[in-house]
């Protein structure tokens, strides 16, 4: 694809990662973004409730970990001169726009009034920054550009209801020119058009034929197309003077470690991460007339899942990789003095958001455990590193804990890369295990193509303020670990894949770490799936669960997945996880789905969920809730009409993870802030259970939804 648009290409699976379902509960991005210059004393809540260990640190307002940051996605414009990020406008996030360092003179320039901006970019014209945009969290998303100076803002994309937009390329060749792509004509593919920012026109390049995606050279060529094999893999076409020819086949085993990224600058040769012969994913070059690749970097314990590339000649300057930590292999010697400045003068591990066109200044993000994120601006010409803001101030003297960095070992001898934040004041030698074993929260990510990091979490962290430990799992089907790691879950969902999560519950226990009898399992997406699972499947392991837009059945959670997931489905679900148009695919769905043992949960639950989400819709969250209000098992239900795969207002994340501390003190006995305003401007309906979580009926009273699409 042309590279005007994103330096730093993050790739874990293949197109975008569009089939994952990960959630967005804990807030925008892994960028969270305030300024310094507004640093204040951290707010203390008083606790209700409380035997936990923590009992001596400050109780942190939800407002302060959960509440919008005060900027966000700091990034530089294409010639330098100005800066741009996220930061609230009337309460909601907006963007803004200020000259390189001089944040007294930002302005915003967009104004909406509902959910937030979540993404942004600069066009490659230095006068526009774009952006996509959905309604109430469905993801029918629109390509807004706004103009820098006017503010004016338009929707470029207008496509009907049903329909979405994406973005699939832009040049600094043509730095006026965006490549999109829309499923207006035919739901389940998208047609590339090029987009004139400037004027708005739009000019249908081809209707596509069934491609799953295109890759565009520098001057926005469609040179590259790729399709979905019958057996679960992809073939990436060339074009030529008599159509299509096959130049690249990727096999089903292989689909998510191996994708197509970049073309070089002069138009022969396309860069692509590979795991084909191989377990984990390198980077190679791809000669484009014969097929031919040569390796340019590699690691063999984990994929490479970053490429820093030139601005505009293309040339690949340095790799990332991440098995426990991330780490950075400068491939172009060019750019070693500017990683030995970011080792030397940042404060975590470097995350490289934006870049100059002419590659002097770069905008880095650092990510560290123990404090929010903090931008800074690396000049290269000077070799200067100049701070810029950090992302939520009010926590930088927070007692934010350090989070630990383990490999456990699954009983099949597997090796699980996991992370551990302890409560305050629970260790005090500093040897990683606490005084006494901890109640504890195993909290699951989602994907499950995706993965746990290392850095600041808030849910980390807002979970050990209350008082107990967190333990997250790399459980097999994790990306970035190579195509072996990713293979071993298949067919594995509710088997394996839970195994390992139980694996690392004993090991917590054996280790001095858990208390046995007060763990708590919490996720969202698959890890509501988990959460779920692991309430049904073992279900006197856990004293209680949170699930946060997780399926309670498989068969109906694909079959009502989008129609432009269908292209994918194939690599992904039916392949690997179980095929519901066969009977034994639809029998081994069922046979790994919660909803058919909810008989047999026995400890308290509590659901959250996203009323307009695409991925898991409501009906996964009623029909559980249905199944078990029948049963009198204890369920307590919480839906939010105007959000989708997760919750981006803020007061609906207020509300949320005010109920979830409140029920966790219930079964695990840690602290918990009162409702107080917790619910004040929020959507929160409370469908079922009101009376299991304490003080919950009382802080309803009176309350009427504030809905905003």
């Amino acid at each position: 694809m042309g590279r005007g648009l994103a330096i730093l290409v993050a790739i874990l699976v293949i197109a975008g990662a569009i089939w994952l379902f990960v959630s967005g509960a804990q807030g925008p991005g892994g960028e969270q973004a305030a300024d310094d210059a507004a640093m204040q004393d951290v707010e203390v809540a008083e606790a209700a409730s409380g035997e936990a260990e923590a009992e001596e640190a400050p109780l942190l307002e939800r407002s302060l970990l959960f509440g919008n940051p005060e900027r966000i996605q700091g990034r530089i414009s294409p010639d330098g001169t100005m800066m741009s990020f996220l930061a609230p406008h009337n309460g909601v996030l907006n963007i803004w726009v200020a000259p390189a360092g001089d944040f007294g003179a930002a302005r915003v320039i967009t104004n909406d009034e509902n959910r937030g901006i979540r993404q942004h970019f600069w066009v490659p014209n230095n006068q526009y920054i774009a952006y996509l945009q959905d309604t109430g969290g469905n993801e029918n998303w629109h390509v807004h550009a706004v103009n820098v100076e006017t503010g004016e803002d338009r929707d470029l994309t207008p496509v009907p209801e049903g329909s979405r937009a994406s973005i699939f390329a832009g040049s600094y060749r043509h730095p006026d020119m965006l490549v999109v792509g829309t499923n207006e004509r035919e739901a389940t593919l998208f047609d590339p058009f090029l987009l004139n920012v400037v004027t708005g026109e739009m000019a249908l390049i081809e209707e596509n034929p069934g491609f799953v995606g295109y890759d565009f050279d520098e001057d926005l060529n469609a040179r590259l197309a790729t399709q979905q094999t019958p057996t679960g893999g992809f073939l990436t076409l060339k074009r030529t003077d008599d159509g299509w020819e096959p130049l690249w086949e990727v096999p089903q085993s292989d689909a998510l470690t191996s994708t197509s990224l970049y073309f070089t600058e002069d138009g022969s040769g396309i860069y692509v991460l590979s795991s084909v012969g191989r377990n984990t994913a390198a980077l190679f070059l791809m000669d484009v007339a014969t097929g031919e690749q040569t390796l340019i970097a590699e690691n063999d314990l984990a994929d490479i899942s970053g490429v820093l590339i030139h601005p505009t000649t293309n040339e690949v300057l340095a790799v990332n990789y991440e098995y426990t930590r991330t780490e950075w292999d400068v491939v172009d010697a060019d750019v070693q003095a500017a990683f030995d400045t970011l080792a030397q003068g940042l404060p975590g591990d470097p995350n490289i958001v934006a870049q100059s066109q002419d590659n002097r200044y770069w905008m880095v993000a650092a990510n560290a455990a123990q404090s929010p994120t903090r931008y800074y601006l690396l000049d290269r010409e000077t070799d200067t590193l100049t701070f810029q803001f950090s992302s939520r101030p009010a926590l930088e003297e927070a007692p934010l804990q350090e989070m630990q960095s383990l490999v456990l070992e699954a009983r099949d001898g597997l090796n699980l890369v996991s992370y551990l934040t302890l409560p305050p004041g629970s260790d005090a030698d500093g040897d990683g295990i606490p005084e006494e074993p901890q109640a504890t929260v195993l909290y699951v990510h989602g994907g499950p193509w995706a993965r746990d990091s290392y850095g600041y979490n808030t849910t980390h962290q807002w979970l050990a303020n209350r008082g107990y430990a967190v333990l997250s799992v790399n459980y097999r089907g994790s990306s970035g670990f190579g195509k072996d790691f990713i293979e071993a879950a298949t067919f594995e969902f509710a088997s394996a894949m839970h195994d390992d999560l139980i694996d690392a519950v004993n090991w917590a226990v054996e280790s001095g770490i858990s208390q046995e009898d007060r763990i708590a399992i919490m996720g969202g997406s698959y890890g509501g799936y988990a959460t779920l699972v692991g309430l049904t499947f073992t279900p006197e392991t856990f004293a209680c669960g949170v699930d946060i837009v997780g399926p309670s059945n498989l068969v109906t959670l694909i079959e009502s997945f989008p129609a432009y997931w269908q292209p994918f489905l194939e690599a992904t679900w039916y392949s690997r996880v179980g095929d519901p148009r066969t009977e034994e695919g639809r029998e081994r769905l069922l046979a790994a789905s919660p909803l058919t043992r909810a008989d047999d949960i026995v400890r308290p639950l509590l659901i959250g969920q996203g009323g307009n989400d695409p991925r898991v819709t409501k009906l996964e969250s009623d029909q559980l809730t249905e199944a078990m209000e029948a049963n009198g098992q204890q369920v307590t239900y919480v839906n939010y009409p105007d959000e989708g795969h997760g919750f981006a207002r803020p007061q609906n994340r207020d509300s949320f993870y005010g109920i979830s501390e409140a029920f966790l003190s219930g079964c695990l006995g840690g602290r918990y802030q009162e409702f107080g305003n917790a619910f004040e401007g929020s959507s929160t309906e409370v469908l079922a259970g009101t009376e299991y979580v304490p003080g919950l009926a009382e802080a309803m009273e009176g309350f009427e939804p504030e809905i905003r699409n």
